[in-house]
């Protein structure tokens, strides 16, 4: 996958898992989120991307992404 691609589905991947875990994050926040959950959810979810094609790919980034957002809650720094 492409540098482009990677950081077009990654800031998808990452408004939507902010939006779906309730968090408010400026855009360069929300794009790093999203891309190193595209990441982790890539390596994760490879086995499941080679049996349903590329939209396992985005289920696996926003799911990587809300995994990201969740340590980051839990275990980031408090304001």
């Amino acid at each position: 996958m492409g540098i482009v691609a990677l950081i077009i589905i990654g800031a998808a991947a990452g408004f939507l898992a902010t939006r779906l875990m309730g968090v408010e994050t400026d855009i360069p926040t929300t794009m790093f989120i999203g891309i190193v959950g595209a990441l982790v959810g890539g390596l994760i979810l490879r086995a499941l991307l080679a049996m349903m094609g590329a939209l396992s790919g985005f289920v696996g980034a926003v799911l990587g992404a809300m995994l990201l957002i969740w340590l980051w809650q839990k275990y980031g720094p408090t304001p």
